[in-house]
């Protein structure tokens, strides 16, 4: 059974009785789970937990209970490339019919197990992804917790879309800002407007021949993250290339997103700085595929093959990892894809499930209200059929959705 809308705020008792539970950082057998109204009351061995007279028990037998999946890259104004290019989507598509697109992208989501989501980036549709945030919140529509970064920012020139008559003025799926005063104004614009993550693109396809080049200056994104630190926000760079994610590394962000073309030197200035690297393995994967690859068919491509040395590199330096795939280039409620990459590339399951559970919610600063089952937090947990520990692929058979103590998805 699924639950298409919010319903209203309850102090219904669950009593949640699975045959595992994975609690962000252990999995466990024989515990149960107490959640009253929006908040876990308590964890633990099922000899442990006193059951309330008024609970409503769920058993889960053969299911893995876990924290709500955290998605760390998501544009949910954005639908898959191989439906309409990302082009049309910024210039011919309507912000109200991108709303509305979004609004199924969100339950989707949700449906899915992934009950967080950090959104980077409107592409285009202004402050739409703050309002969607908003009727999310205010039960309106289902969907998952948002972390939203507004327009997001780039240096004028280096974004799209491109491709016309330099005499036309064509809207950019990003707001650009150019020196100090630029740079002040935006941020600050942006924060007011309600991003909760200041986004910046460190570099970006603008070399003489195409070829991603660093955008912002040092100082500028020294600037940027000095802002928008003032007002307790973090800066996520988007940066694949060496020079763009080591200027990023330096001034502070707390994310590079990509980070495609990452050197040793790199990831080593990123394990001691403490810099996750999110890596978005599924966006390209599924971009070569629209472009012709047939996977596992054909021989895999170079830039493939160079993502798997880049992802097991940055493992080898122990830089922080999360788990975003990027998706709405490819379709939401496929978030799985991503934990079943980075699986393939060479991380261990139980490693993946750390990084989109409890990594995530304390690399966004969430730890104090999610991604643990723990007493005292807020009762967004999932289940899923099989050992997800074991099989990374079981992350695709959810079978029930919790967030704030409402159930969304239930067999």
């Amino acid at each position: 059974m699924c639950f298409g809308q919010n319903g209203p705020k309850t102090d219904t008792v669950f009593v949640l009785k699975p045959s595992r539970v994975f609690d962000g950082n252990t999995l466990h057998t024989n515990w149960e789970v107490v959640v009253q109204g929006e908040f876990i009351t308590a964890v633990g061995p099922a000899n442990s937990i006193t059951i309330p007279a008024n609970a409503r028990v769920l058993d889960l037998p053969g299911q893995t209970l876990l924290p709500g999946f955290i998605e760390g890259h998501s544009h949910l104004l954005l639908h898959p490339y191989n439906e309409t290019p990302w082009n049309d989507q910024v210039l011919k598509e309507a912000d109200a019919l991108r709303v509305a697109r979004a609004t199924v992208h969100a339950r989707n989501t949700v449906l899915a197990g992934f009950t967080t989501v950090r959104d980077l980036g409107s592409e285009g549709a202004e402050y739409a992804d703050v309002g969607l945030k908003q009727a999310i919140d205010q039960g309106i529509i289902p969907g998952p917790r948002m972390l939203v970064a507004g327009k997001a920012l780039i240096a004028t020139g280096s974004y799209g879309p491109k491709g016309f008559d330099p005499a036309f003025e064509v809207p950019q799926g990003a707001e650009a800002a150019d020196g100090i005063d630029a740079i002040y104004r935006a941020v600050r614009d942006q924060i007011g407007k309600g991003a909760d993550i200041v986004k910046v693109y460190a570099d970006y396809r603008w070399g003489p021949n195409g070829e991603a080049m660093p955008t912002f200056t040092l100082a500028e994104l020294k600037l940027i993250v000095e802002i928008a630190s003032s007002s307790g926000r973090p800066v996520v760079a988007h940066a694949s290339t060496p020079e763009g994610m080591r200027r990023a590394a330096e001034a502070g962000v707390e994310t590079i997103e990509h980070g495609d073309g990452a050197t040793p030197e790199v990831l080593k200035l990123m394990a001691k700085k403490d810099v996750a690297l999110c890596p978005t393995l599924a966006a390209g994967d599924a971009i070569l595929q629209y472009n012709g690859w047939r996977k596992g068919q054909d021989a895999e491509p170079a830039r493939i093959t160079q993502k798997r040395a880049s992802f097991k590199a940055a493992l080898q330096a122990r830089v922080p990892l999360v788990m975003g795939g990027d998706v709405g280039v490819y379709p939401h409620g496929d978030n799985a894809r991503e934990m079943e990459m980075m699986v393939n590339y060479g991380m261990s399951a139980l490693d993946v499930l750390k990084a989109a559970t409890a990594g995530n919610a304390k690399r966004f600063h969430l730890d104090q209200r999610l991604g643990m089952i723990k007493a005292g937090l807020l009762a967004d947990l999932i289940s899923v059929t099989g050992d997800p520990t074991q099989d990374i692929s079981a992350t695709r058979k959810v079978q029930l959705v919790m967030k704030g103590g409402q159930i969304f998805r239930q067999p």
